[in-house]
């Protein structure tokens, strides 16, 4: 290699985090004898093909992000769940990465590449080269991806690709409340993405969940508890964030009743500081008892798995408390009730 190809190489190393495509490297001197050389003596890695990485251990998350993209061509940009993973909307899970590129780009989705044992032994945990791509294709991907380090979907387009591509509305508008939430994406602003870019579906019960979250639901906690519990059995809807002046400090409840003085918690303190939660619910606590409030408090697993026994708990407070009961019960609730007859 002469002083120029040298320099283009360890550029880009440098920004590629070691992984190169083929025409790169041949652009750096590199023979195809010599790249073939390289992997078939277990020097280099052969992540995908015409993807190289110039290494022979373990890629860490940047190498397979960038090996990911490079498979994907010059346009491949983050998507769906990797994409919120980089947002921070959701835990960094082991599975592929999910990239989208151009709706003419011919990548197609990839399984993991595994290490060829006759090249070089290598240990179990050590055979997984890559965790594989999922390819998505999108005519509008010009609108969606933004300058960051990676490239990726905006955070605007990534919650929408997530509750598009859920298997139900349900679970769409859930995936779509959980990702603006932890994403922290302001309602107006994805108002105004719906509008550019009209989801291929969903696109009602995403509109009704924007206007929960305008009206105080602040988790998919929250959200499923609106959804599953008060609008499934006809429960009157709780005033979200209620303010509540506990000596100096403004505290807020999740869910109030104004009919009964009902007070409905969420807990998801499993996502705070437990010092911080624990206190804060004491003076919430204590306030609630001296104003002669009634409270609830009920957790992810009692609202995802059983909506309708918090529904009956929510229900008959309500009505200890003087309100007119119109509610009814929801589809499971009658399968629930259909199992149990079947039962005696």
């Amino acid at each position: 290699m002469d002083n120029e190809e040298t320099r283009l190489l360890r550029s880009l190393l440098d920004t590629q985090h070691g992984v190169l495509t083929t025409v790169q490297l041949r652009a750096c001197g590199f023979t195809p004898k010599a790249i073939r050389h390289h992997v078939e003596t277990g020097q280099w890695l052969r992540v995908f093909r015409n993807v190289i990485c110039l290494t022979n251990g373990p890629l860490n998350r940047e190498m397979e992000l960038q090996a990911a993209l490079l498979y994907g061509g010059g346009a491949a940009i983050l998507s769906h769940e990797t994409a919120a993973q980089q947002w921070g909307m959701m835990r960094e899970l082991a599975g592929p990465i999910h990239v989208t590129v151009p709706r003419a780009c011919s990548a197609i989705s990839l399984p993991p590449t595994m290490r060829h044992v006759l090249i070089r032994p290598t240990s179990l945990s050590n055979a997984r080269i890559h965790p594989g791509v999922v390819v998505h294709r999108s005519l509008a991907i010009e609108h969606i991806g933004v300058d960051t380090e990676p490239r990726r979907t905006s955070k605007e387009d990534t919650a929408m690709d997530l509750a598009v591509a859920a298997p139900t509305a349900h679970e769409g508008a859930a995936a779509f409340v959980s990702a603006m939430t932890n994403g922290r994406v302001s309602v107006s602003a994805m108002r105004r993405k719906i509008e550019l870019r009209r989801p291929r579906r969903y696109k009602k019960i995403l509109l009704d969940a924007l206007s929960m979250l305008a009206g105080g639901v602040q988790s998919v906690l929250e959200f499923r508890y609106a959804t599953d519990v008060e609008r499934a059995h006809g429960l009157p809807s709780g005033r979200r964030q209620a303010p509540h002046h506990v000596g100096d400090r403004v505290l807020f409840e999740d869910v109030e009743y104004s009919e009964s003085g009902l007070i409905v918690r969420l807990d998801g303190q499993q996502f705070h500081s437990a010092r911080n939660v624990r206190f804060r619910d004491r003076l919430r606590d204590n306030a609630a008892e001296l104003s002669d409030r009634p409270r609830l408090v009920y957790g992810w697993q009692e609202v995802s798995r059983d909506p309708c026994g918090v529904y009956r708990e929510v229900r008959e407070v309500l009505v200890r408390e003087g309100w007119t009961d119109t509610s009814y019960q929801c589809e499971r609730c009658a399968v629930a009730r259909s199992g149990a007859a079947q039962g005696t």
